[in-house]
């Protein structure tokens, strides 16, 4: 059912990945040029896929087993998102590429949150129609 908490969890996570990120700026580079996720296309891809990814989970409640696994790779992905993230920003000594850290770079972790509420919820539901299955 589409109208279920998870649901609105899941759109949360797909406007963070796919909407803000065009929105906010990742950093901003010693010469105050502002670098955004579509300057640097493995970003946008690991980006677009995790909204991909929530967008297809989203369409598959009626395997919830799929939805949590899908919940699962996208936490995934964005795990990794978040470490290239902390490796850019720490790799460069001094003031060299990243001068300052743009809001754009914590919604990795913004999307992680929601999307754990997703499969605490997807969890929830898969516990409650087991339990309807055994009264049957």
């Amino acid at each position: 059912m589409l109208q279920r908490i998870q649901t609105i969890y899941l759109l949360i996570a797909v406007i963070c990945s796919a909407g803000l990120i065009f929105a906010f700026s990742l950093w901003e580079n010693a010469n105050g040029v502002e670098v955004y996720a579509q300057d640097h296309l493995t970003i946008l891809a690991m980006f677009l896929g995790s909204a991909a990814l929530s967008l297809i989970s989203i369409f598959m409640f009626k395997n919830r087993k799929l939805q949590f696994v899908l919940g699962r790779l996208n936490i995934l992905l964005n795990f990794f998102l978040l470490g290239v993230f902390v490796y850019w920003s720490l790799r460069l000594p001094g003031e060299m590429d990243i001068s300052e850290k743009g809001i754009g770079m914590i919604l990795p972790i913004v999307s992680i949150v929601f999307l754990v509420l997703a499969n605490k919820a997807i969890k929830k539901d898969e516990d409650l129609v087991k339990s309807v299955d055994r009264l049957r």
